[in-house]
């Protein structure tokens, strides 16, 4: 039997991000958002979601740009951190040992240790309560050799991203693969 619950952010699991930022003579910014997915593919359109009082929310809007890198299990510990540190207090590239790399096509910089980093230029704002909704067109991607299969694909099983249970509060690992779209070809048994 199921049961009415209150309403809230039910939408899981989510892909945990690490998102760099700058203004050109400020110090760049990690922010950590789970508030992140994919809203069109021609052209490339990612969103992110950041409250207004943080401090990477000012650098994205000030600058028009952000970089969308996608951390392995094994960042697990930067990735909460960049989160739970306020980039106000603390230069979170220099604290983590991370290094910032200039992008090829915005002011913001990829974190090199990350190994897929997405290029995105800002095309609207939008105000949806807490949160402001940002829209970024991808304008370049990036991604190390040894997360790609023998086709140039990304391979999940090499990347090994994160995913967040924004109820629970958890971070979990991607286990396998249980399948490829269009595996039915349309089709029931």
């Amino acid at each position: 039997m199921k049961k009415l619950i209150k309403k809230g952010t039910f939408l899981f699991p989510t892909p945990a991000a690490m998102v760099s930022c700058a203004v050109t003579g400020t110090r760049p910014n990690i922010i950590t958002l789970a508030w992140v997915g994919v809203v069109c593919s021609e052209p490339p359109i990612v969103s992110i979601s950041v409250r207004p009082g943080r401090h990477s929310h000012r650098l994205i809007k000030e600058s028009g740009a952000f970089v969308v890198n996608i951390p392995r299990e094994n960042q697990l510990r930067e990735l909460d951190y960049c989160g739970t540190a306020s980039g106000r207090d603390v230069d979170k590239f220099a604290s983590l040992g991370l290094t910032p790399v200039p992008g090829s096509q915005v002011a913001a910089p990829l974190i090199m240790e990350c190994p897929v980093n997405l290029e995105c230029r800002v095309i609207d704002v939008k105000n949806l309560g807490v949160h402001d909704l940002f829209l970024g067109e991808i304008v370049a991607v990036h991604m190390d050799e040894e997360v790609m299969n023998d086709k140039g694909n990304i391979d999940i099983s090499l990347l090994r991203p994160i995913a967040y249970c924004p109820q629970a509060a958890q971070y979990w690992s991607l286990k396998e693969a249980i399948g490829t779209y269009g595996f039915t070809g349309g089709k029931l048994g």
